[in-house]
């Protein structure tokens, strides 16, 4: 598995999105994933699973040292001592001593940054998690946060892929030697239906999807798909024995377009 490496995390260049999993089929699907050889997975206290991604990872029996877990502490958690009883909570509900990569979900305004990242940083310093970073944050919330930070910031997750132009937070990641994560990797799903990435896949062999992660992977972004089904676990990890051309990252690279961005929440930010 290749790795990004950002002021000493080592993030797996594929990953395993949990959002919207639950239950039995969570934990089997993020067992199944460590076992195909997997080694991040990605949570959030906001998906309620992280009691069924904990068990799944006990379940794969693959050495806890070689797994990158992440989770994410919800908007209302911001305050420090919230931010603190959180993240134990969330602890205790992975059952582990501590995550590899604690992130702040979205941008809050309701709570002074500094003070979230204070926490943030506390929760590093009592060995809660390896490394701290940040969620959905845009290029001038990510400038403020690296300023303010009392501890290196690793990562910015954020939603990426060919229909959404993510140029401007790429370049403000590159600058500040933050490593950008990929969430929605796919589009939802919409990359199987795009002419230009079936017509590319099929070329290498390779699927719509497969593509889109690989394009990813060849600007150094870490991405982390979702899925629920066992044979597209085999899929998206099997990224990594063709190439891409420069001629055709560029045709990916001109799929964007406005109406791209997937995600939205009520409180998002103003977007770059």
């Amino acid at each position: 598995m290749q790795f990004v490496e950002a002021h000493g995390a080592k993030i797996p260049m594929i990953g395993l999105g949990t959002w919207e999993l639950s239950g039995h089929s969570c934990a089997r699907i993020v067992e199944q994933a460590l076992r195909l050889g997997y080694r991040h997975i990605d949570t959030a206290q906001v998906y309620k699973n992280e009691r069924d991604v904990g068990e799944g990872i006990r379940n794969a029996h693959v050495r806890r040292s070689e797994v990158f877990v992440v989770t994410k502490v919800w908007t209302t958690h911001f305050a420090p001592n919230d931010l603190m009883r959180s993240t134990k909570e969330s602890l205790f509900k992975l059952r582990l001593s501590e995550v590899d990569l604690l992130l702040l979900h979205w941008p809050n305004a309701q709570v002074p940054l500094q003070e979230t990242l204070g926490g943030l940083a506390q929760a590093q310093e009592l060995g809660m998690t390896r490394h701290i970073g940040v969620s959905n944050f845009t290029v001038a919330l990510l400038n403020q946060a690296v300023a303010l930070s009392p501890a290196p910031l690793v990562c910015n997750q954020v939603e990426y892929h060919p229909f959404l132009d993510q140029a401007h937070v790429r370049a403000a990641c590159a600058e500040l030697g933050v490593a950008m994560v990929a969430y929605s990797p796919i589009a939802k799903g919409q990359a199987k239906q795009n002419e230009v990435l079936t017509r590319i896949g099929a070329a290498h062999g390779k699927t719509a999807a497969q593509v889109c992660l690989r394009w990813l992977v060849q600007q150094n972004v870490p991405a982390i798909p979702r899925t629920s089904r066992i044979e597209r676990l085999s899929q998206n990890i099997d990224v990594f024995d063709f190439e891409l051309s420069d001629a055709e990252m560029q045709q990916i690279s001109t799929l964007h377009h406005p109406e791209g961005r997937l995600v939205h929440t009520a409180t998002e930010p103003e977007w770059d």
